[in-house]
């Protein structure tokens, strides 16, 4: 594999489980708020609205079980990551004091079979 190709790999893997987790949201009626949000503390993938309560996503996608199941990867340390980015974004919109929580949408994509999607609904909390 030629140099970066595999960073390159791994980002068009991420995008299609973004693309993946947003529909399965939307199908569950969530209103996708923003996506991709990033900032100098870390990064939000997804920002939806279940019902009345502001939803932080960080979704995880894997090829294969190799490096265990895709939810394992929301390491204490990257929960903090995506709480310093959901509080940077609740400050710049003006939405403190809103219900919100954090889930984890861990997706497997199997070369045979149709995606797996386990959505962890309030999967942690704010974490400092």
């Amino acid at each position: 594999m030629p140099v970066g190709e595999g960073s390159h790999h791994n980002r068009l893997l991420g995008v299609r489980g973004e693309d993946l987790a947003a529909a399965h949201l939307e199908r569950l009626n969530y209103r996708i708020i923003d996506r991709n949000f990033r900032c100098r503390g870390g990064e939000v993938d997804i920002i939806a609205r279940d019902g009345t309560t502001l939803v932080f996503v960080e979704v995880k996608t894997r090829r294969t079980a190799g490096y265990g199941v895709p939810q394992l990867a929301v390491t204490p340390f990257k929960q903090r990551q995506i709480s310093k980015a959901a509080l940077t974004w609740l400050a710049r919109n003006g939405r403190f004091g809103e219900s919100a929580r954090f889930d984890v949408i861990a997706i497997t994509l199997l070369p045979s079979d149709a995606p797996r999607i386990e959505h962890i609904t309030n999967a942690f909390e704010l974490a400092y």
